[in-house]
């Protein structure tokens, strides 16, 4: 993935924020909207789109674009900011391939040891019993 180029493929709109925040959210288009076309992206390998696509399946659209806002601050350029950071971590985390798993054999000593408990719980057990004549 090249990160200088997958940034110059984001387009940022601003776009006014809802919820209370008086003239300010009335007057001033603080939240930012990121948008990210997956499928058209030249900084991307196809592996990497294609792994991408099973990862962030639930997040994109039906034209495999990403949407990603923000209007935690009251500034547009740190909502930017903000949501850029969050795209490139997105990214980078859905891009981890995670390592296999290696099956490995129980120890025989660990086997030996479940089985004396169980016989010896149940040697126990046997020795509450009432006895009968």
């Amino acid at each position: 993935m090249k990160t200088d180029l997958i940034l110059t493929e984001l387009q940022f709109k601003a776009v006014r924020s809802s919820g209370a925040g008086g003239q300010n959210v009335n007057k001033v288009s603080s939240k930012v909207v990121l948008t990210f076309d997956l499928k058209n992206s030249q900084a991307l390998s196809v592996e990497e789109k294609e792994w991408l696509l099973v990862k962030l399946a639930t997040r994109l659209t039906s034209e495999q674009i990403l949407i990603l806002n923000c209007d935690e601050d009251r500034s547009q350029l740190k909502n930017k900011t903000i949501v850029t950071k969050r795209f490139l971590e997105l990214i980078n985390k859905s891009l981890i391939v995670p390592k296999k798993r290696k099956a490995t054999k129980i120890p025989r000593s660990v086997i030996e040891k479940r089985i004396k408990a169980k016989r010896n719980l149940s040697e126990i057990k046997q020795n509450r019993r009432k006895p009968h004549f």
